[in-house]
């Protein structure tokens, strides 16, 4: 038998890529992929202290490199992706209603599940939380009065850390009720103490009597899930939760105060700059086109919570939300076995990049 030949080895890349320190290397490539100039790319390596010749022959040299070819490759499947998504956004911007968040009574299962569910559509129903106990017994008095001597873990010291969502459990502190209320109740607008839902309070059973306040539930939801899939929210005016997708559906009814909720839909994520699991570095509320300009093309929608309001979050949308005044309310994601409520998703563990 005869063997064919062995392909001779891939030439050993040239001395000017080797020359550059991993770092510089792995620049050069990224900055080649977002389609940056040679020129301006060199220029900045040369004010960085890198020699003139050196530079543009890396920059020469990486467009023949294998590796950076095969990325090339990739990248052209990631465009195509992206295409996709962007032709979907634009069918559903066509819609004249697409910039509003209705505000809905009465929907039917059928409907909601068509309109909303399977449309991925954003809305506010007004009457899930009409016979709800808790919106006429729910404050800072009340919570204070009934659970003050227990202890939850709330997160205390967030405007030290502009990461203070994606470094929750840093910032956990446990403390009694009463002292927390207290803290909220006295300590004015900020930012910097929230109990949120990551400390699923009321999957325990002291807690259970706050679960027997809510009443009647939107149409897709099952009542006896709910123990295992609510939550409590409740802090002072100026609390934020910054850019993200949540990785199911869910509902949050606004019990006490109002909070303003921002919005771009899921086929937008190319522009959002996503590297770190579900997070996105930009802040809607002061946008850095010159470091994002990607976010110029996203449209955001905005609705402001009322007490009594129930906002349906759709699978994948992005969201950044402010309380506007000393806020409690109540989310939970008890949807009904027949409607798929867990997904997977390939989130980026880039980081700062």
């Amino acid at each position: 038998m005869t063997l064919s030949p062995l392909k001779p080895p891939p030439r050993p890349r040239p001395a000017a890529l080797l020359d550059l320190s991993p770092d510089w290397l792995t620049w050069v490539a990224d900055n080649r992929l977002w389609n940056c100039s040679p020129d301006s790319m060199r220029d900045s390596m040369v004010a960085a202290g890198l020699d003139p010749a050196l530079s543009q022959a890396a920059l020469d040299q990486i467009e023949h490199d294998p590796v950076f070819l095969a990325a090339r490759r990739h990248q052209q499947m990631l465009r195509k992706l992206e295409c996709v998504v962007a032709n979907q956004q634009q069918l559903w911007e066509n819609d004249a209603g697409y910039d509003v968040i209705e505000k809905r009574r009465g929907v039917s299962r059928d409907e909601f599940v068509e309109r909303y569910v399977r449309g991925c559509r954003p809305v506010v129903l007004t009457d899930v939380a009409e016979d709800w106990p808790a919106m006429r017994r729910w404050s800072p008095a009340d919570l204070r009065e009934r659970f003050g001597h227990m202890e939850v873990d709330v997160q205390v010291g967030r405007d030290k850390d502009a990461r203070f969502e994606q470094n929750k459990e840093q910032l956990r502190r446990r403390m009694k009720v009463a002292e927390f209320v207290d803290l909220v109740v006295n300590g004015g607008a900020t930012n910097d103490h929230y109990l949120t839902a990551n400390d699923e309070m009321l999957r325990r059973p002291e807690f259970l009597p706050l679960l027997q306040d809510i009443g009647s539930m939107p149409p897709i939801c099952d009542p006896a899930l709910l123990p295992n899939a609510a939550s409590m929210w409740f802090g002072p005016g100026g609390t934020r939760t910054p850019l993200h997708h949540d990785t199911l559906m869910l509902f949050h009814t606004q019990i006490l105060g109002r909070k303003r909720w921002r919005f771009v839909s899921p086929m937008q994520t190319p522009l959002l700059y996503n590297r770190m699991a579900v997070y996105s570095p930009i802040d809607l509320d002061a946008p850095d086109y010159a470091r994002y300009p990607l976010l110029r093309q996203a449209r955001v929608l905005e609705i402001t919570l009322e007490p009594g309001d129930t906002l349906f979050l759709p699978l994948g949308w992005w969201h950044q939300v402010a309380s506007l005044e000393l806020s409690m309310s109540f989310s939970y994601t008890n949807i009904a076995a027949d409607i798929p409520n867990d997904f997977d998703y390939q989130n980026p563990t880039i980081g700062n990049w």
